[in-house]
């Protein structure tokens, strides 16, 4: 029996599988299982984790496609160690991952925990610049930047573990298409279970490709958050809410520049955007400074206004159809999930 059951979903993504299995056989700590499970792909895997059956304990399965959540659940069937992490296909390990969880439960155990993510040097502009956008204080507050924080942390799917146990006495995931990782999470407070940040268990984290991917993830992680507080009532936070008010007051002063530009002589109609200037320039000069890059910090910008305009307009649309309407749970983009 392993310590560590290392749980992989996947969906046609060979060419990632096969680096974060490169990854795996660097760790420090060996004591761990790899399990990967394929989400009905159509190009498979199969091939890439053959390679590593001589340098890692990896079991493969193959399944009909049913989304990450219950891919997640059936790779936890299947696993016999004592603790469970969940990892995206799409990451990364630095060779000192494992060590660092290990430390972290040897000082302090918990029933869960999970870690941060970074951008790696290899990571396209892109991806480096959505990764800035998702991380920085000055779009999300740094929530998902990795900093200790006083109140609760609530892991994500991309870098999450449990105990087996814990895991399945909460029924895993749920059959949410978005959103389940935060619902998971918001159980295991629920039922009384203990769960940390682990700061140096960080992960590259390749995220979206491009920006029309990550405004289908981001517009669908709005619509989820109205459904979390409809499942789990006074979860929302105003921090959560920000995206939209954003999203509105961008709207409205972009209004307000046409109205005056019709109303008012000379330049007095650029006034409105002037808080927007002044943000698109602080956001060019933080993500140009973290990446050593003008051109991510130009990037960034654009990143920022998709993340937040995404969110704010999925939260909207979810407002209206479950909370005016009265309908029941949804998403947008599901065909789309794993874009």
């Amino acid at each position: 029996m392993n310590k560590y059951s290392i749980i992989i979903p996947v969906f046609n993504r060979p060419d990632e599988v096969d680096e974060l299995l490169e990854s795996l056989t660097k760790q420090k700590v060996t004591d761990f299982e790899v399990i990967v499970v394929e989400d009905g792909s159509t190009n498979t895997c199969q091939d890439v984790c053959r390679k590593y059956t001589e340098t890692l304990n990896l079991h493969y399965y193959m399944k009909d496609n049913s989304g990450p959540g219950p891919s997640r659940n059936y790779g936890v069937d299947k696993a016999t160690g004592e603790y469970v992490i969940i990892l995206d296909s799409d990451c990364v390990l630095p060779e000192g991952y494992l060590s660092a969880v290990e430390d972290e439960l040897n000082t302090n155990p918990c029933d869960a925990f999970g870690g941060p993510d970074k951008a790696g040097e290899n990571f396209t502009m892109v991806q480096k610049a959505i990764s800035y956008s998702m991380t920085s204080f000055f779009t999300t507050g740094g929530i998902r930047g990795g900093k200790k924080k006083l109140d609760k942390f609530y892991p994500r799917s991309f870098n999450m573990g449990l105990k087996r146990d814990v895991y399945l006495s909460l029924n895993g995931f749920s059959q949410m298409r978005f959103g389940e990782d935060i619902d998971l999470s918001y159980r295991i407070f629920e039922n009384g279970h203990t769960c940390r940040l682990f700061p140096k268990a960080w992960v590259w984290h390749k995220r979206r490709t491009d920006f029309d991917k990550f405004f289908k993830q981001v517009f669908n992680s709005g619509i989820a958050r109205i459904n979390l507080e409809k499942r789990h009532p006074g979860s929302m936070k105003l921090v959560h809410l920000l995206p939209t008010v954003f999203s509105l007051g961008c709207t409205l002063l972009v209004i307000l520049a046409l109205v005056f530009r019709f109303t008012l002589p000379g330049i007095w109609w650029t006034y409105p955007l002037c808080p927007l200037y002044l943000y698109c320039i602080l956001l060019f000069i933080d993500a140009s400074r973290q990446n050593h890059s003008m051109q991510v910090g130009i990037l960034a910008v654009e990143a920022a206004f998709v993340q937040l305009f995404g969110y704010g307009l999925g939260f909207l649309k979810a407002w209206w159809e479950r909370c005016v309407m009265r309908k029941h749970e949804f998403s947008a983009f599901n065909k789309t999930f794993y874009d």
